[in-house]
Protein backbone atom coordinates (compact mmCIF):
# COMPACT_ATOMS: atom_id res chain seq x y z
CA UNK A 1 0.00 0.00 0.00
CA UNK A 2 1.35 3.82 -0.72
CA UNK A 3 0.59 6.83 0.62
CA UNK A 4 0.92 9.80 -1.07
CA UNK A 5 1.27 13.70 0.25
CA UNK A 6 3.21 17.15 -0.53
CA UNK A 7 3.09 17.54 -4.25
CA UNK A 8 1.22 16.58 -6.70
CA UNK A 9 -0.22 12.55 -6.24
CA UNK A 10 0.19 12.37 -10.02
CA UNK A 11 3.75 13.12 -10.02
CA UNK A 12 4.37 10.68 -7.03
CA UNK A 13 2.26 7.66 -8.24
CA UNK A 14 4.33 5.14 -9.09
CA UNK A 15 2.63 2.61 -12.28
CA UNK A 16 2.70 -0.73 -12.83
CA UNK A 17 5.77 -2.55 -14.77
CA UNK A 18 2.44 -4.32 -16.90
CA UNK A 19 -0.82 -1.79 -17.67
CA UNK A 20 -3.66 -2.83 -16.19
CA UNK A 21 -5.42 -3.63 -19.25
CA UNK A 22 -2.83 -6.01 -20.69
CA UNK A 23 -3.10 -7.96 -17.29
CA UNK A 24 -6.76 -8.14 -17.50
CA UNK A 25 -6.67 -9.24 -21.09
CA UNK A 26 -4.22 -11.88 -20.41
CA UNK A 27 -6.66 -13.08 -17.34
CA UNK A 28 -9.25 -13.21 -20.09
CA UNK A 29 -7.37 -15.42 -22.21
CA UNK A 30 -6.11 -17.29 -19.92
CA UNK A 31 -9.74 -18.29 -18.71
CA UNK A 32 -10.83 -19.07 -22.44
CA UNK A 33 -7.88 -21.00 -22.85
CA UNK A 34 -8.43 -23.09 -19.30
CA UNK A 35 -12.40 -23.64 -20.62
CA UNK A 36 -11.29 -25.12 -23.89
CA UNK A 37 -8.89 -27.19 -22.67
CA UNK A 38 -10.79 -29.01 -19.76
CA UNK A 39 -14.28 -28.89 -22.35
CA UNK A 40 -11.49 -31.02 -24.64
CA UNK A 41 -9.75 -32.96 -22.07
CA UNK A 42 -12.87 -34.19 -20.30
CA UNK A 43 -15.01 -35.07 -23.77
CA UNK A 44 -11.57 -36.87 -25.36
CA UNK A 45 -11.26 -38.62 -22.19
CA UNK A 46 -15.12 -39.61 -22.94
CA UNK A 47 -14.72 -40.61 -26.34
CA UNK A 48 -11.84 -42.61 -25.51
CA UNK A 49 -13.40 -44.78 -22.83
CA UNK A 50 -16.74 -44.70 -25.32
CA UNK A 51 -14.95 -45.96 -28.36
CA UNK A 52 -12.94 -48.74 -25.95
CA UNK A 53 -15.98 -50.23 -25.10
CA UNK A 54 -17.99 -49.90 -27.55
CA UNK A 55 -16.10 -48.99 -30.98
CA UNK A 56 -16.09 -46.88 -33.21
CA UNK A 57 -18.91 -43.90 -32.24
CA UNK A 58 -19.77 -39.99 -34.23
CA UNK A 59 -18.78 -37.65 -31.66
CA UNK A 60 -17.04 -34.90 -33.61
CA UNK A 61 -20.07 -32.86 -34.53
CA UNK A 62 -21.30 -33.44 -31.06
CA UNK A 63 -18.14 -31.63 -29.41
CA UNK A 64 -17.78 -29.04 -31.70
CA UNK A 65 -21.24 -28.12 -31.22
CA UNK A 66 -20.92 -28.14 -27.67
CA UNK A 67 -18.02 -26.31 -27.54
CA UNK A 68 -19.88 -23.61 -29.59
CA UNK A 69 -22.82 -23.39 -27.18
CA UNK A 70 -20.52 -23.47 -24.47
CA UNK A 71 -18.76 -20.01 -25.22
CA UNK A 72 -21.95 -18.83 -26.29
CA UNK A 73 -23.39 -19.31 -23.11
CA UNK A 74 -20.85 -17.96 -21.14
CA UNK A 75 -20.47 -14.84 -22.70
CA UNK A 76 -24.13 -14.51 -22.38
CA UNK A 77 -23.84 -15.15 -18.21
CA UNK A 78 -21.15 -13.14 -17.95
CA UNK A 79 -18.58 -15.67 -16.72
CA UNK A 80 -15.56 -14.12 -18.18
CA UNK A 81 -16.74 -10.51 -16.44
CA UNK A 82 -14.30 -8.96 -13.17
CA UNK A 83 -16.24 -10.66 -10.84
CA UNK A 84 -15.10 -14.09 -11.95
CA UNK A 85 -11.48 -12.81 -12.04
CA UNK A 86 -12.04 -11.67 -8.48
CA UNK A 87 -13.50 -14.56 -6.81
CA UNK A 88 -12.57 -18.27 -7.17
CA UNK A 89 -15.46 -19.65 -5.53
CA UNK A 90 -17.85 -17.26 -8.13
CA UNK A 91 -15.20 -18.37 -11.54
CA UNK A 92 -15.79 -22.16 -10.91
CA UNK A 93 -19.97 -21.70 -10.10
CA UNK A 94 -20.21 -20.05 -13.54
CA UNK A 95 -18.08 -22.25 -15.70
CA UNK A 96 -20.50 -24.88 -14.14
CA UNK A 97 -23.17 -23.53 -14.69
CA UNK A 98 -22.05 -22.74 -18.27
CA UNK A 99 -21.70 -26.32 -18.93
CA UNK A 100 -24.86 -27.39 -17.36
CA UNK A 101 -26.83 -25.03 -19.55
CA UNK A 102 -24.89 -25.98 -22.37
CA UNK A 103 -25.38 -29.94 -22.07
CA UNK A 104 -28.74 -29.20 -22.06
CA UNK A 105 -29.17 -26.82 -24.82
CA UNK A 106 -26.96 -29.49 -27.23
CA UNK A 107 -29.39 -32.23 -26.52
CA UNK A 108 -32.70 -29.90 -26.77
CA UNK A 109 -30.94 -29.04 -30.44
CA UNK A 110 -30.18 -32.93 -30.81
CA UNK A 111 -33.96 -33.55 -30.06
CA UNK A 112 -35.15 -31.09 -32.07
CA UNK A 113 -33.09 -31.81 -35.69
CA UNK A 114 -33.34 -35.90 -35.09
CA UNK A 115 -29.78 -35.66 -34.84
CA UNK A 116 -29.83 -38.09 -31.69
CA UNK A 117 -27.17 -40.66 -33.83
CA UNK A 118 -24.32 -37.62 -33.54
CA UNK A 119 -24.87 -36.90 -30.01
CA UNK A 120 -24.24 -40.35 -28.43
CA UNK A 121 -25.58 -39.86 -24.76
CA UNK A 122 -22.62 -41.93 -23.21
CA UNK A 123 -20.34 -39.44 -24.60
CA UNK A 124 -22.51 -36.60 -23.73
CA UNK A 125 -22.96 -37.83 -20.20
CA UNK A 126 -19.34 -39.16 -19.16
CA UNK A 127 -17.83 -35.77 -20.98
CA UNK A 128 -20.02 -33.20 -19.14
CA UNK A 129 -19.04 -34.67 -15.80
CA UNK A 130 -15.46 -35.23 -16.66
CA UNK A 131 -15.35 -31.69 -18.35
CA UNK A 132 -17.48 -30.05 -14.81
CA UNK A 133 -14.67 -31.15 -12.65
CA UNK A 134 -12.14 -29.93 -14.52
CA UNK A 135 -13.56 -26.88 -15.34
CA UNK A 136 -14.60 -26.22 -11.34
CA UNK A 137 -11.17 -27.52 -10.51
CA UNK A 138 -8.94 -25.23 -12.96
CA UNK A 139 -10.83 -22.03 -12.75
CA UNK A 140 -10.67 -21.83 -8.92
CA UNK A 141 -7.00 -22.84 -9.31
CA UNK A 142 -6.67 -20.41 -11.98
CA UNK A 143 -8.16 -17.18 -10.47
CA UNK A 144 -6.71 -18.02 -7.25
CA UNK A 145 -3.49 -17.93 -8.04
CA UNK A 146 -4.32 -15.40 -11.17
CA UNK A 147 -1.75 -12.59 -10.04
CA UNK A 148 1.45 -14.71 -10.21
CA UNK A 149 0.49 -16.48 -13.16
CA UNK A 150 -0.19 -13.44 -15.36
CA UNK A 151 2.77 -11.16 -13.62
CA UNK A 152 0.72 -8.85 -11.34
CA UNK A 153 -2.62 -7.83 -9.88
CA UNK A 154 -4.66 -6.62 -12.63
CA UNK A 155 -7.40 -4.55 -10.60
CA UNK A 156 -6.30 -1.13 -8.77
CA UNK A 157 -8.16 0.03 -5.72
CA UNK A 158 -7.66 3.60 -4.85
CA UNK A 159 -8.53 5.36 -1.34
CA UNK A 160 -9.30 8.83 -1.55
CA UNK A 161 -8.88 10.16 2.33
CA UNK A 162 -10.02 13.69 2.66
CA UNK A 163 -9.07 15.27 6.31
CA UNK A 164 -9.08 13.05 9.22
CA UNK A 165 -11.93 10.84 8.40
CA UNK A 166 -11.88 6.84 9.49
CA UNK A 167 -10.50 4.68 6.88
CA UNK A 168 -12.09 1.59 5.60
CA UNK A 169 -10.91 -2.07 6.54
CA UNK A 170 -9.42 -3.50 2.98
CA UNK A 171 -6.11 -3.51 0.45
CA UNK A 172 -5.78 -0.48 -1.06
CA UNK A 173 -3.16 -0.51 -3.87
CA UNK A 174 -3.19 3.17 -3.43
CA UNK A 175 -3.81 5.92 -0.31
CA UNK A 176 -3.76 9.29 -1.45
CA UNK A 177 -4.44 12.12 0.98
CA UNK A 178 -6.14 14.43 -0.90
CA UNK A 179 -4.96 18.06 1.57
CA UNK A 180 -5.87 20.63 -0.50
CA UNK A 181 -5.47 20.15 -3.59
CA UNK A 182 -8.20 18.25 -4.34
CA UNK A 183 -11.16 20.07 -2.80
CA UNK A 184 -14.50 18.99 -4.44
CA UNK A 185 -16.45 22.20 -2.67
CA UNK A 186 -14.34 24.33 -5.32
CA UNK A 187 -15.10 23.74 -8.62
CA UNK A 188 -11.65 24.42 -10.83
CA UNK A 189 -10.88 23.12 -13.81
CA UNK A 190 -7.11 22.82 -12.73
CA UNK A 191 -8.83 21.10 -9.50
CA UNK A 192 -10.52 19.01 -11.54
CA UNK A 193 -7.71 17.69 -14.13
CA UNK A 194 -5.59 16.94 -11.16
CA UNK A 195 -7.93 14.52 -9.97
CA UNK A 196 -9.11 12.77 -13.74
CA UNK A 197 -5.17 12.24 -14.09
CA UNK A 198 -4.97 10.47 -10.25
CA UNK A 199 -7.84 8.47 -10.79
CA UNK A 200 -7.42 7.39 -14.45
CA UNK A 201 -4.99 4.30 -12.97
CA UNK A 202 -7.30 2.89 -10.88
CA UNK A 203 -10.15 0.60 -11.62
CA UNK A 204 -12.40 1.33 -8.72
CA UNK A 205 -11.80 4.44 -6.50
CA UNK A 206 -13.03 4.86 -2.37
CA UNK A 207 -13.42 7.88 -0.67
CA UNK A 208 -13.02 8.85 3.17
CA UNK A 209 -14.80 11.66 3.77
CA UNK A 210 -16.24 13.73 6.42
CA UNK A 211 -20.45 13.59 6.15
CA UNK A 212 -20.54 17.35 5.17
CA UNK A 213 -17.98 16.54 2.20
CA UNK A 214 -20.22 13.03 0.59
CA UNK A 215 -21.99 14.95 -1.97
CA UNK A 216 -19.77 17.16 -2.92
CA UNK A 217 -17.14 13.92 -3.31
CA UNK A 218 -19.89 12.23 -4.95
CA UNK A 219 -20.77 15.35 -7.68
CA UNK A 220 -17.26 15.30 -8.34
CA UNK A 221 -16.35 12.07 -9.11
CA UNK A 222 -19.30 11.82 -11.50
CA UNK A 223 -17.54 12.93 -14.59
CA UNK A 224 -14.13 10.53 -14.15
CA UNK A 225 -15.75 7.70 -15.60
CA UNK A 226 -14.23 5.14 -12.97
CA UNK A 227 -16.33 3.18 -10.44
CA UNK A 228 -16.43 5.10 -7.48
CA UNK A 229 -18.11 4.85 -3.84
CA UNK A 230 -18.23 7.28 -0.86
CA UNK A 231 -17.36 5.57 2.67
CA UNK A 232 -20.19 5.64 5.03
CA UNK A 233 -19.14 4.24 8.38
CA UNK A 234 -22.40 4.04 9.80
CA UNK A 235 -23.92 1.92 7.36
CA UNK A 236 -22.80 -1.42 8.61
CA UNK A 237 -25.14 -2.05 11.29
CA UNK A 238 -27.70 -2.49 8.54
CA UNK A 239 -24.99 -4.34 6.33
CA UNK A 240 -26.44 -3.72 2.78
CA UNK A 241 -26.01 -5.21 -0.14
CA UNK A 242 -26.59 -2.50 -2.81
CA UNK A 243 -28.61 0.02 -4.65
CA UNK A 244 -31.79 -0.03 -5.68
CA UNK A 245 -34.77 2.50 -5.99
CA UNK A 246 -38.30 2.83 -5.36
CA UNK A 247 -40.43 5.02 -7.22
CA UNK A 248 -37.32 6.61 -8.60
CA UNK A 249 -36.06 7.37 -4.67
CA UNK A 250 -33.23 5.49 -3.60
CA UNK A 251 -33.18 2.16 -1.09
CA UNK A 252 -30.54 0.07 0.12
CA UNK A 253 -30.63 -3.29 -0.18
CA UNK A 254 -30.22 -5.17 2.68
CA UNK A 255 -30.86 -9.03 1.55
CA UNK A 256 -31.62 -10.89 -1.87
CA UNK A 257 -31.64 -14.42 -0.30
CA UNK A 258 -28.31 -16.39 -1.35
CA UNK A 259 -29.65 -18.37 -3.94
CA UNK A 260 -30.80 -16.91 -7.45
CA UNK A 261 -33.36 -18.41 -9.23
CA UNK A 262 -31.25 -20.72 -11.49
CA UNK A 263 -29.68 -22.20 -8.30
CA UNK A 264 -33.16 -22.65 -6.44
CA UNK A 265 -34.38 -24.65 -9.60
CA UNK A 266 -30.95 -26.47 -9.49
CA UNK A 267 -31.11 -27.27 -5.49
CA UNK A 268 -34.92 -28.07 -5.57
CA UNK A 269 -33.83 -30.74 -8.62
CA UNK A 270 -31.36 -32.50 -6.49
CA UNK A 271 -34.15 -32.28 -3.56
CA UNK A 272 -36.36 -34.40 -5.58
CA UNK A 273 -34.12 -36.53 -7.15
CA UNK A 274 -32.33 -37.84 -3.82
CA UNK A 275 -35.54 -37.96 -1.59
CA UNK A 276 -37.59 -39.68 -4.29
CA UNK A 277 -34.71 -42.28 -4.81
CA UNK A 278 -34.52 -42.20 -1.11
CA UNK A 279 -38.11 -42.83 -0.37
CA UNK A 280 -38.27 -45.51 -2.96
CA UNK A 281 -35.10 -47.34 -1.43
CA UNK A 282 -36.14 -47.54 2.00
CA UNK A 283 -39.72 -47.82 1.87
CA UNK A 284 -38.83 -51.16 3.66
CA UNK A 285 -37.20 -49.96 6.70
CA UNK A 286 -39.76 -47.09 6.91
CA UNK A 287 -42.48 -49.75 7.54
CA UNK A 288 -40.65 -51.97 9.87
CA UNK A 289 -39.91 -48.76 12.20
CA UNK A 290 -43.42 -47.84 11.84
CA UNK A 291 -44.58 -51.26 12.87
CA UNK A 292 -41.94 -51.27 15.77
CA UNK A 293 -43.35 -48.00 17.03
CA UNK A 294 -47.22 -48.78 16.82
CA UNK A 295 -46.57 -51.86 18.67
CA UNK A 296 -44.26 -51.16 21.23
CA UNK A 297 -46.08 -48.17 22.82
CA UNK A 298 -49.75 -46.55 22.33
CA UNK A 299 -50.23 -43.45 19.93
CA UNK A 300 -49.77 -42.20 16.69
CA UNK A 301 -46.53 -43.65 14.50
CA UNK A 302 -45.71 -40.01 13.32
CA UNK A 303 -44.75 -37.07 15.59
CA UNK A 304 -45.38 -33.37 14.45
CA UNK A 305 -44.24 -30.54 15.67
CA UNK A 306 -44.05 -27.17 14.30
CA UNK A 307 -40.91 -25.48 13.12
CA UNK A 308 -39.32 -22.10 12.09
CA UNK A 309 -38.90 -22.59 8.13
CA UNK A 310 -38.10 -21.28 4.96
CA UNK A 311 -38.52 -16.85 5.31
CA UNK A 312 -39.32 -17.69 9.01
CA UNK A 313 -42.27 -19.41 7.58
CA UNK A 314 -43.52 -22.63 9.86
CA UNK A 315 -44.67 -25.65 8.78
CA UNK A 316 -45.04 -29.32 10.89
CA UNK A 317 -42.34 -31.11 10.72
CA UNK A 318 -42.54 -35.29 10.83
CA UNK A 319 -40.72 -37.96 12.74
CA UNK A 320 -41.19 -41.33 14.12
CA UNK A 321 -42.73 -40.93 17.48
CA UNK A 322 -40.12 -41.52 20.23
CA UNK A 323 -41.58 -40.68 23.33
CA UNK A 324 -44.54 -41.84 24.94
CA UNK A 325 -47.16 -39.55 24.04
CA UNK A 326 -48.12 -38.32 27.58
CA UNK A 327 -43.95 -36.93 27.51
CA UNK A 328 -44.00 -35.75 24.13
CA UNK A 329 -43.35 -31.65 24.11
CA UNK A 330 -44.89 -30.15 21.07
CA UNK A 331 -43.20 -26.80 21.49
CA UNK A 332 -39.85 -28.08 22.60
CA UNK A 333 -39.31 -26.50 25.71
CA UNK A 334 -37.61 -29.30 27.17
CA UNK A 335 -34.95 -30.45 24.94
CA UNK A 336 -33.86 -34.55 24.76
CA UNK A 337 -30.96 -36.18 27.28
CA UNK A 338 -29.07 -38.42 27.21
CA UNK A 339 -30.95 -40.33 30.36
CA UNK A 340 -34.35 -39.07 29.39
CA UNK A 341 -37.43 -40.95 30.68
CA UNK A 342 -40.12 -39.74 28.24
CA UNK A 343 -37.91 -41.90 24.86
CA UNK A 344 -39.19 -45.29 24.82
CA UNK A 345 -37.32 -48.43 24.03
CA UNK A 346 -37.49 -48.39 20.21
CA UNK A 347 -37.38 -44.73 19.99
CA UNK A 348 -33.86 -44.84 21.97
CA UNK A 349 -32.73 -46.94 19.00
CA UNK A 350 -34.09 -44.64 16.14
CA UNK A 351 -32.88 -41.76 17.65
CA UNK A 352 -29.43 -42.93 18.15
CA UNK A 353 -29.09 -43.77 14.55
CA UNK A 354 -31.30 -40.85 13.39
CA UNK A 355 -33.69 -43.22 11.75
CA UNK A 356 -36.50 -40.92 13.92
CA UNK A 357 -36.23 -38.22 10.92
CA UNK A 358 -36.46 -40.72 8.18
CA UNK A 359 -40.05 -38.99 7.31
CA UNK A 360 -38.58 -35.55 7.02
CA UNK A 361 -38.17 -37.60 3.13
CA UNK A 362 -42.04 -36.55 2.89
CA UNK A 363 -41.44 -33.03 3.93
CA UNK A 364 -38.61 -32.53 1.43
CA UNK A 365 -40.91 -33.75 -1.73
CA UNK A 366 -43.78 -31.94 -0.55
CA UNK A 367 -41.37 -28.35 -0.47
CA UNK A 368 -41.28 -27.84 3.06
CA UNK A 369 -37.68 -28.83 3.77
CA UNK A 370 -34.80 -29.56 1.31
CA UNK A 371 -32.08 -32.62 1.71
CA UNK A 372 -29.33 -30.37 2.66
CA UNK A 373 -30.15 -26.52 4.88
CA UNK A 374 -29.70 -25.64 8.67
CA UNK A 375 -32.15 -27.65 10.62
CA UNK A 376 -35.24 -26.84 11.34
CA UNK A 377 -36.01 -25.90 15.29
CA UNK A 378 -38.87 -25.57 17.57
CA UNK A 379 -40.82 -22.66 18.53
CA UNK A 380 -39.45 -23.10 22.54
CA UNK A 381 -36.16 -24.20 21.65
CA UNK A 382 -33.26 -22.72 24.45
CA UNK A 383 -30.19 -22.35 24.87
CA UNK A 384 -28.79 -21.56 28.37
CA UNK A 385 -32.31 -20.73 29.32
CA UNK A 386 -33.02 -18.34 26.49
CA UNK A 387 -34.37 -18.47 23.20
CA UNK A 388 -32.27 -19.02 20.46
CA UNK A 389 -32.91 -15.79 18.69
CA UNK A 390 -32.02 -14.16 21.93
CA UNK A 391 -29.19 -15.40 22.26
CA UNK A 392 -27.90 -13.48 18.63
CA UNK A 393 -30.15 -11.67 16.63
CA UNK A 394 -28.20 -13.43 13.82
CA UNK A 395 -30.39 -16.51 14.50
CA UNK A 396 -33.32 -15.40 11.80
CA UNK A 397 -30.89 -14.82 9.31
CA UNK A 398 -30.62 -18.55 8.75
CA UNK A 399 -33.87 -19.11 7.93
CA UNK A 400 -33.10 -17.41 3.94
CA UNK A 401 -33.08 -21.14 2.32
CA UNK A 402 -34.56 -24.34 3.13
CA UNK A 403 -34.20 -26.09 6.50
CA UNK A 404 -32.20 -29.31 5.78
CA UNK A 405 -32.54 -32.86 6.51
CA UNK A 406 -28.99 -32.17 7.21
CA UNK A 407 -26.38 -29.41 7.15
CA UNK A 408 -22.94 -28.55 7.57
CA UNK A 409 -23.10 -28.11 11.55
CA UNK A 410 -24.53 -31.37 12.22
CA UNK A 411 -21.54 -32.95 10.33
CA UNK A 412 -19.32 -30.90 12.13
CA UNK A 413 -20.78 -32.33 15.34
CA UNK A 414 -22.86 -29.52 16.50
CA UNK A 415 -25.87 -31.23 17.56
CA UNK A 416 -27.41 -32.85 20.40
CA UNK A 417 -28.66 -30.84 23.89
CA UNK A 418 -28.40 -26.93 23.43
CA UNK A 419 -26.94 -26.45 27.53
CA UNK A 420 -24.91 -23.25 26.78
CA UNK A 421 -25.22 -20.92 24.34
CA UNK A 422 -21.86 -21.56 22.40
CA UNK A 423 -23.43 -24.79 21.47
CA UNK A 424 -25.89 -22.59 19.37
CA UNK A 425 -23.80 -20.07 18.42
CA UNK A 426 -21.89 -22.59 16.94
CA UNK A 427 -24.44 -23.90 15.12
CA UNK A 428 -25.35 -20.78 13.78
CA UNK A 429 -22.08 -20.04 12.53
CA UNK A 430 -22.03 -22.68 10.63
CA UNK A 431 -25.65 -21.99 8.89
CA UNK A 432 -24.61 -19.22 8.22
CA UNK A 433 -21.21 -20.18 6.63
CA UNK A 434 -23.59 -22.74 4.21
CA UNK A 435 -25.51 -19.80 3.19
CA UNK A 436 -22.74 -17.62 2.16
CA UNK A 437 -20.38 -20.27 0.48
CA UNK A 438 -23.60 -22.37 -1.07
CA UNK A 439 -22.99 -24.64 -4.71
CA UNK A 440 -24.45 -27.83 -5.50
CA UNK A 441 -21.53 -29.76 -4.73
CA UNK A 442 -20.75 -28.62 -1.54
CA UNK A 443 -24.42 -30.27 -1.01
CA UNK A 444 -23.96 -33.29 -2.37
CA UNK A 445 -20.36 -33.52 -0.02
CA UNK A 446 -22.61 -32.64 2.84
CA UNK A 447 -25.11 -35.96 2.03
CA UNK A 448 -22.02 -37.89 1.72
CA UNK A 449 -20.07 -36.69 5.05
CA UNK A 450 -23.89 -37.22 6.89
CA UNK A 451 -23.23 -40.98 6.50
CA UNK A 452 -19.83 -40.59 9.05
CA UNK A 453 -21.57 -38.75 11.67
CA UNK A 454 -25.14 -40.93 11.96
CA UNK A 455 -23.99 -42.45 14.72
CA UNK A 456 -22.84 -39.48 17.02
CA UNK A 457 -22.34 -39.41 20.56
CA UNK A 458 -24.35 -36.40 20.72
CA UNK A 459 -27.52 -38.22 19.12
CA UNK A 460 -30.06 -39.45 21.78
Amino acid sequence: MRTFQGEAPRQRVKRLNIPASILRFRALVALILIDLACLLGGFVAAVSLRVALAGHTRWGVAIATLVAVYFITSFSIRAYDQDNLQNPRYAASQGAKALLLSVCAVILLAFVFQASEDFPRAVMALGALTGTILIVSARYAFVRNMTSIIGGNPFTVMLLRDGQAPVPDGDFSQVVETGDRFDPDLHDPIMYDRLARLVASADRVVVACPPERRIAWASALKGTGVQSEIFVPELSKLAPLGISSCANTPTMIVTVGPLGLFDRFLKRLFDIAVSGLALFLLAPVLGIIAVAVKVTSPGPILFRQVRIGWGNEMFHILKFRSMYVEGSDGAGNRSASRDDDRITKVGRFIRMTSMDELPQIINVLKGDMSIVGPRPHALGSRAAEKLFWEVDGRYWHRHSVKPGLTGLAQVRGFRGATVIEDDLRNRLQADLEYLEHWSIWRDLRIVLQTFQVLLHRNAY
